[in-house]
């Protein structure tokens, strides 16, 4: 193909910061409820995020980069002009980084996915027609969109309510959390361990049965469990806390879970939004490496390794702007309140991860809170920054279409 060398530098530039986009805005809207709640500070989110975001790009990212990679447009219509779809590719990755960057800019929590499935559909829609779109799979991921919020609102509004039946509401509540800590650290564990090894690790060649991974995911979690249980019991009683705030030592030991809940969130967000990146990126690689539009081939670990350290770039440079916002501006959150949102985050991330869904951890984390608020009361929650989040979705996807369909031009000029 000609320019060949010139179109992969520019494709992994183009990943990379699509990749650091989403650090900015999405893995800062993930970390936000940690950082606001004051669990971690915002140095040991990026330690996390850089493990943790890691593995879970590297470990469990390959369904939904298949989706993204192929699922949104026919790409098969462009058998005859390979280079098209390299540009479109390149196109959809600059347009939604830059969408990104602009949303990081002005503190808006906005959706990874809704930026980059819009930044497709721009360029297939108006370079291939309206047909080439496979609006099916469009349809199904829009829906996922509107079901993951439900899903993890409802969630996190069981657990808050668990957490309020079994220890706020307790006599003792510092004995109680003491108590419980360990099952709920055990259940995150449990969560994230059992869809890695059923899902995330097959196309590294592991494939364990059903009884297999749920043997190997409760001995992990009864290892988490067991170092839950260790922190805990260093965390003295502190009276003199208890009396300015009833709470105090109870969302100490929240605190705790929230690291926990923090690392589950980090892999739950890699393993799915790293796919944003790098599912064009892959597509763009694989035309100029056989030079024909055919059958997707594996992804490589260099090119998921390249999406997970954009994303931790991103989040160190330029992440503190959007937390600010979800950490902040939503509710006021405390560690407890927060675990319960990220719990049921990360819990329905991860399993949309594993079906393929590339759902929106934005929404999801959004819905989360809401089931939070709810259980709380509806005065609990800052209504107007929640409207004006649910304007900046809506903003997002036909801003991703735009941006592609200008940016694709402009590279179809320079290169044709």
């Amino acid at each position: 193909m000609e320019h060949a060398t010139i179109l992969l530098v520019l494709a992994i530039a183009f990943g990379f910061f699509m990749a650091w986009g989403i650090g900015a805005n999405d893995v800062a809207n993930a970390m936000g409820t940690s950082v606001g709640s004051r669990a971690i500070n915002l140095k040991q989110a990026v330690i996390i995020a850089a493990i943790f975001e890691s593995a879970g790009a590297l470990l469990a990212g390959g369904n939904v980069t298949d989706t993204i990679r192929g699922g949104i447009i026919d790409s098969h219509a462009l058998i005859a002009t390979p280079e098209i779809l390299v540009f479109g590719m390149l196109a959809a990755l600059l347009a939604a980084g830059t969408w990104l960057l602009i949303a990081s800019y002005f503190g808006w929590p906005v959706s990874t996915t809704h930026s980059i499935v819009g930044a497709l559909i721009g360029f297939g829609a108006v370079e291939l027609g309206i047909g080439a779109v496979h609006w099916h799979k469009v349809v199904t991921i829009s829906l996922s969109w509107i079901v993951s919020p439900i899903i993890s609102g409802i969630l996190a509004y069981l657990v808050f309510m668990s957490l309020q039946f079994l220890i706020l509401r307790a006599d003792k509540p510092f004995i109680k959390a003491k108590r419980y800590m360990p099952m709920y650290a055990f259940l995150v564990a449990l969560v994230i361990s059992m869809v890695t090894l059923r899902e995330g690790l097959v196309h590294l060649g592991f494939n364990f049965s059903f009884g297999e991974s749920l043997l190997i995911a409760s001995g992990i979690s009864l290892v988490v469990a067991a170092i839950g249980m260790m922190l805990v019991n260093r965390i003295k009683f502190n009276p003199d806390a208890q009396r300015r705030f009833h709470f105090h030592n109870v969302e100490k030991i929240f605190g705790i879970l929230m690291v926990f809940t923090a690392c589950a969130m980090a892999f739950a967000h890699g393993s799915n939004d790293v796919a944003n990146a790098i599912g064009p990126l892959s597509a763009v690689i694989e035309v100029i490496r056989t030079g024909i539009v055919g059958d997707q081939s594996p992804i490589s670990i260099w090119v998921m390794g390249l999406g997970a350290l954009g994303i931790v770039a991103g989040l160190s440079m330029y992440g503190y702007k959007v937390i600010e916002t979800v950490g902040r501006s939503i509710t006021e959150l405390t560690p407890s309140r927060g675990f319960a949102a990220q719990f049921a985050t990360a819990s329905t991330v991860v399993i949309a991860s594993g079906t393929g869904l590339p759902i929106s951890t934005t929404q999801t984390l959004v819905g989360a809170v809401l089931g939070v608020g709810i259980a709380r009361g509806i005065g609990a929650l800052n209504l107007g920054v929640i409207a004006n989040i649910f304007v900046s979705w809506v903003i997002t996807l036909p801003a991703g279409a735009i941006l592609a369909i200008v940016f694709f031009h402009i590279i179809n000029f320079i290169f044709k």
